[in-house]
């Protein structure tokens, strides 16, 4: 039996991007932390909060590479000194990455009691009906 992709599909021509951002969503491997939702707040807007509690701004980094919006944390152990009885809260780096379809642009980022909000805008290409002429070979 052979495997039909969409770059294979006859009528379907210039998916092959598409393709390989499937791939790449399921080989990011995040591993539930730390945990997050993403809502739809309109139309056309959504948002992704993340629970990033005993992370300050300093420790967190946010980048958009290549339409995968990629949230950093890093957090500095100060434990030096101290001495825990029980240590449940983890001082531990995390990377989490969402794929962004073409069209979502990433609005700002708000951090508030303990959760990070970004905000995504989908931005609706004007729709384009081009005429092409046909030339005598």
């Amino acid at each position: 039996m052979t495997k039909m992709t969409l770059g294979a599909h006859p009528y379907m021509l210039g998916f092959e991007q598409l393709e390989r951002l499937l791939e790449r969503s399921a080989k990011t491997g995040n591993d539930g932390y730390p945990p997050f939702n993403i809502e739809q707040t309109s139309e056309g807007s959504y948002r992704i909060t993340l629970a990033v509690a005993g992370f300050s701004e300093s420790d967190l980094a946010i980048t958009l590479e290549d339409s995968q919006l990629v949230i950093r944390g890093r957090q500095s152990d100060d434990a030096e000194g101290r001495v825990f009885l029980h240590r449940g809260i983890a001082a531990r780096q995390f990377q989490r990455s969402f794929v962004l379809a073409e069209g979502v642009e990433v609005g700002e980022a708000v951090m508030e009691n303990g959760l990070l909000h970004i905000d995504l805008t989908r931005v609706e290409p004007a729709k384009i009906v081009q005429t092409i002429q046909i030339k005598r070979g």
